[in-house]
């Protein structure tokens, strides 16, 4: 066995705990973009009628422009995970350096690590795409009212897409990876793990260009989706990317006002630690903006999909709609809304829980010397309570926001078809979404605490 290939192995071993976090990120990508692509063949299974594979396969170029957004969205995250590593392992790259191996070299062993984690991950992405058709049989059954068979489904074709879009992510990550290893001087990489993240925004011109821009991309989605519907289903691709970087740059904007707030109001601010929880918050919003973003538009995403599923299928479930056969047409698709939205927000809140406790490691050491200085336990408690609780309804506030224009379009839709309950059909999802959100919010808080407060 090479060298090189006999290292990165023996990274991966000691370094379990920080590739899970990229392992599981990782895997639940590789599972929603199977899954995703393989939904024909797996609709075909359930022996559907002639008509209703029909306006399946006629939605075939409305699946892959999901699935394409789909990629696009992961790649951020992706890519977010992979800086953290990197921040994590600089120094042990640095010692790598004195021990007399070359730049080159350190960044084959890089490569070969991040190609093993991800071929890794890509296997069981895809084992639980096949293991888990089942319980998408079951759902497509709900939706297209027929009888529930078990039936496990596995799609070659799919299944060499995921690898391909997986090669191209990797491709990516590991580039970017490798070169910023190459250009950072020896010194800077010996003190990379200690070196605090700082907030780059620039002075006042520079704040109010950025906000300006925001404004400027948010009405433009916002604005298509209201106005001119055709045209923003037409550019989804584009409008998911602004909404995307938007979204990031008020989460920065937003961030860094708060702050400024905070300590305005210097009663409160000096007040228990209030003035840690601002910092620790302000330090980590330069890498996380991206990735908080990524989950937003998620989630609105998620939301409107369900919204849209159960309006078209089982808002559709009347005697004249069954009779005229627009029940049956319009089945797929809502199938297709359901499924996707719910894993689009399991994804987003998974992924999202991964990342405040891929941080939860580097907080410890802050948390570490506030114990030294004698800080009682309880306050630290509700610190790392008040940030994980921040970064879990910052989101959610966001994709609500997006989802008030979102789900105009698809009211419009739906009251043209002449669907029944929608507005119960919107606080039904609504409730799940903010539920589920809760949910793993508090377990993520609890792993938080148990992380960062241990002995």
């Amino acid at each position: 066995m090479p060298l090189y290939l006999r290292l990165a192995i023996g990274n991966m071993h000691r370094s379990a705990r920080d590739y899970s976090v990229y392992f599981a990120t990782l895997g639940f990508a590789a599972c929603l973009l199977y899954s995703f692509v393989a939904s024909t063949d797996h609709l075909q299974s359930m022996g559907l009628s002639p008509e209703q594979l029909g306006v399946l396969g006629s939605a075939g170029d409305v699946l892959q422009a999901f699935s394409i957004f789909t990629v696009l969205v992961f790649l951020f995250l992706v890519r977010y995970a992979n800086r953290f590593l990197l921040r994590r392992r600089k120094r042990e790259f640095a010692l790598y350096e004195l021990c007399g191996m070359g730049r080159g070299a350190v960044s084959v062993v890089l490569v070969a690590e991040t190609a093993l984690v991800g071929a890794g991950a890509l296997a069981c992405g895809l084992a639980a795409g096949a293991a888990l058709s089942p319980a998408f049989g079951a759902v497509a059954a709900f939706v297209f009212d027929v009888p529930w068979r078990l039936a496990f489904s596995f799609s070659p074709d799919s299944a060499a897409w995921t690898a391909g879009c997986f090669a191209v992510v990797f491709a990516v990550n590991a580039v970017d990876g490798a070169r910023d290893i190459a250009h950072r001087p020896l010194i800077e990489l010996m003190s990379a793990e200690r070196a605090p993240e700082r907030m780059r925004l620039g002075g006042r011109v520079a704040r109010g260009g950025q906000a300006v821009l925001a404004a400027v991309l948010l009405a433009v989605v916002w604005g298509s989706c209201v106005f001119q519907p055709v045209y923003f289903i037409a550019f989804i691709i584009p409008m998911g990317f602004a909404a995307c970087f938007a979204t990031s740059l008020v989460a920065r904007l937003g961030v860094a006002a708060w702050g400024e707030r905070a300590r305005g109001r210097s009663g409160r601010y000096w007040d228990g630690l209030t003035a840690f929880t601002v910092r620790q918050v302000e330090a980590r919003v330069s890498s996380t903006s991206m990735a908080l973003a990524c989950v937003c538009v998620l989630v609105a995403v998620g939301l409107c999909m369900m919204v849209a599923g159960f309006a078209f299928s089982v808002g559709l479930r009347t005697p004249e709609m069954l009779s005229s056969g627009i029940a049956a047409s319009m089945a797929p698709i809502g199938y297709i809304g359901i499924f996707y939205g719910a894993v689009f927000l399991l994804s987003a809140v998974a992924v999202l829980a991964l990342q405040q406790l891929s941080g939860a490691e580097d907080a410890r050491r802050a948390y570490r010397v506030l114990m030294q200085l004698g800080c009682e336990h309880a306050d630290m408690c509700r610190s790392l309570r008040s940030q994980v609780r921040l970064y879990f309804v910052a989101p959610l506030v966001g994709a609500l926001i997006h989802d008030v224009f979102g789900l105009f379009l698809v009211g419009f839709l739906t009251f043209a078809l002449g669907v029944q309950g929608f507005f119960a059909i919107v606080g039904g999802v609504l409730t799940f979404v903010v539920v589920l959100m809760g949910v793993y919010g508090l377990l993520t808080a609890r792993a938080v605490e148990r992380t960062v407060l241990k002995a």
